[in-house]
């Protein structure tokens, strides 16, 4: 390999915090088999991931005077082969990695291989090279209002605050076009009653017109309760919001959002 310049302090540690992640990082017993396969000394195993990984790897740099070892480090970490199982895992690693290295001038290539990029100088312009789940989100046509109460949380690819502000922008656009200002399932039954609705789906006047409005109705009341709640009251290391997952509530949403796009007040 031809010889790296270091990496700041600031950047290695935030490649360490990516890799070895409370959540969704390396397990300790890996950490200590790719230090051992590119032969950097594992400094002390009682400290916690991040910082564990981060002591090695300065060490190693600051000795040898080159950044070499840590994109040996990533390259394993990356290979294809960790991940057949687990592809999202990948996915998440990579696009963290890569908010980490642009300000270095490289990124993690769809083969877990560290490849020469331009240099990025500002958050946003790194955000932007690994903001891969809004990209998928525009792909499938998601509904702008998604994005209205959740474009920050996106742009940091959290998928639990970006799912959770989504969900909340559901209730405060009904909020909006009905006027009222309760919550949950009180304010959806109160909204699209069928017998003094406020909001109306369409014009109730047939059973199928009538099913529908329930229908939507009962949605709404689940995604409230069985997606929103838990969320909110559940610590993110708790309640686990998988990249699929966000994916699919997010289109459920952009259904709904369709759906108050029509919705007739009375």
């Amino acid at each position: 390999m031809a010889y790296i310049p270091c990496f700041d302090s600031s950047q290695l540690e935030a490649t360490c915090k990516v890799l070895a992640d409370t959540s969704n990082g390396l397990r300790g017993e890996e950490i200590r088999h790719i230090l051992a396969e590119i032969k950097v000394a594992d400094p002390d195993s009682s400290l916690t991931k991040w910082k564990r990984l981060f002591n090695a790897l300065a060490y190693v740099q600051n000795k040898h005077q080159v950044g070499n070892h840590l994109i040996l480090f990533i390259n394993r970490a990356m290979a294809p082969a960790r991940y057949i199982s687990t592809p999202e895992l990948f996915e998440w690693r990579r696009d963290g990695l890569n908010v980490a290295l642009a300000f270095a001038g490289y990124a993690v290539r769809d083969d877990g291989r560290v490849v020469h990029t331009s240099r990025e100088t500002t958050l946003s312009g790194a955000r932007a090279r690994a903001n891969r789940l809004q990209s998928l989100l525009e792909s499938r046509g998601t509904h702008q209002e998604v994005y209205k109460y959740c474009r920050s949380e996106l742009l940091e690819e959290n998928y639990f605050h970006a799912v959770l502000e989504a969900v909340k922008g559901i209730a405060e656009r009904i909020r909006q076009l009905s006027g009222l200002k309760t919550d949950g399932a009180e304010l959806v039954n109160q909204a699209f009653s069928t017998r003094a609705p406020i909001l109306a789906f369409n014009s109730l006047r047939s059973e199928t017109d009538i099913s529908e409005q329930k229908g939507i109705a009962h949605l709404l009341i689940g995604v409230l309760s069985a997606i929103r709640n838990p969320i909110a009251h559940a610590p993110k290391i708790v309640w686990a919001m998988p990249e699929q997952d966000a994916i699919d509530i997010f289109s459920v949403l952009s259904f709904v959002h369709r759906k108050l796009d029509n919705a007739e007040k009375r």
